[in-house]
């Protein structure tokens, strides 16, 4: 497992669009990947779940990532939220 604190830069925070490009993203890995915001644990694959959890801008999340490419997926999720998620 490899885990990674990340700010959330994005100044609409994980709302709808956000949501599903970091869905979409995440989606191309094989690995399991849970953002840790909190007490919650939101699968970064559910555009449902990243959307109600109700993330904002500024807000510091843990980008968890378990599996055969836990490493590639941390790297390309924490990019992709440090960036601002803009389009993918």
């Amino acid at each position: 497992m490899k885990s990674r604190k990340i700010e959330i830069v994005n100044p609409t925070g994980l709302h709808l669009r956000p949501a599903g490009i970091l869905c979409q993203a995440s989606m191309k890995f094989k690995s399991k990947i849970m953002i840790l915001h909190k007490d919650k644990e939101i699968n970064a694959k559910s555009v449902l779940n990243v959307m109600a959890s109700g993330v904002k801008c500024g807000a510091i999340v843990e980008v968890q990532c378990t599996g055969e490419d836990e490493e590639a997926a941390l790297e390309a999720i924490c990019e992709l939220i440090a960036t601002g998620l803009e389009d993918y």
